[in-house]
């Protein structure tokens, strides 16, 4: 069987890695936009604004209740593709050299060989197909875009997320704001991820992303994710459901609809399955989502 993702000897570290500031479309700068976000909780935000190759100083690092938040480099790259396909890309990671006049092709093709990790974000509202999903063979999708629910909806990306998965079992799936704080557009602290890692530092945080050591959630909160060879163990803030989900309609479930909350859910894993991830959702209809739990 592969390698079992997870390794939880770390810290759990609250962040964002789709945010955008005054330096392209945003209506806050790094400093209110920091400040913001440790004054809710998290550690840790990407600077992820369009065309606009981020470059972190210390300088921008506000105190918060739990300390500094972390700021990562990041960029949003957007246009059409040489198959006139649109896209809207995250990419996590410092970057040299790109810029609006080379084109999307060339600007992911930079991406990816400066290490690049590359987030196809919100895919519904952008309106790919599940060709467009795979074209690129992206590091991850959004699960879920809190802008998008706004705007019109389409916030959800999990029907790509599988689509991609059955091609590239490894996939990862992110939840994020995409805040732009504008009057026209205000939503902020609606999907994030929690990272487990050794510190919060840019080379840790971003390591942990690139390897799938987190989760992505829109309110429940995920524990502890342990596996023994057979049975995956989830504890997590009181939820009203658990599944298990795998290729097509394959899955498990627990939970029920009277009221009864959960705080552990054990699963056995069928070796068959390409890939498998949990999915669990409180009482409100939020959920939370792991990675595929296995890598390799």
């Amino acid at each position: 069987m592969p390698t079992f993702r997870y390794h939880l000897d770390g810290t759990w570290y609250k962040g964002n890695t789709h945010v955008h500031s005054t330096a392209s479309d945003g209506g806050r700068n790094f400093h209110d936009l920091a400040k913001l976000y440790a004054d809710a909780g998290y550690h840790f935000l990407c600077r992820t604004d369009h065309w606009v190759a981020s470059e972190v100083s210390t300088g921008d690092l506000p105190k918060g209740p739990g300390g500094p938040l972390l700021w990562l480099d990041g960029i949003e790259l957007d246009g059409w593709d040489r198959t006139g396909a649109c896209y809207h890309v995250v990419a996590l990671g410092t970057f040299k050299g790109i810029h609006r006049e080379m084109g999307l092709d060339e600007a992911l093709q930079s991406a990816r060989l400066q290490n690049g990790m590359l987030v196809l974000a919100h895919p519904q509202w952008t309106g790919n197909s599940f060709e467009d999903a795979l074209r690129w063979r992206f590091d991850g999708v959004e699960v879920y875009n809190h802008a998008c629910r706004w705007l019109n909806g389409k916030s959800d990306g999990s029907a790509y997320w599988n689509a991609m998965l059955e091609r590239i079992p490894g996939t990862l799936a992110l939840a994020a704001d995409d805040a732009h704080l504008r009057p026209d557009h205000p939503g902020w602290n609606g999907g994030w991820v929690m990272v487990n890692s050794p510190e919060c530092s840019q080379e840790a945080i971003l390591e942990a992303l690139r390897l799938g050591n987190f989760y992505s959630s829109c309110g429940p909160e995920i524990d502890s994710i342990q596996f023994d060879g057979g049975q995956v163990t989830i504890q997590s803030s009181p939820v009203q459901f658990a599944r298990l989900a795998g290729p097509g309609s394959k899955g498990a479930r627990t939970g029920s609809f009277d009221g009864k909350l959960l705080t552990e859910a054990v699963f056995q894993v069928p070796a068959s399955w390409a890939y498998v991830y949990v999915e669990i959702e409180d009482a409100q209809g939020r959920r939370a989502w792991t990675n595929p739990l296995f890598s390799g």
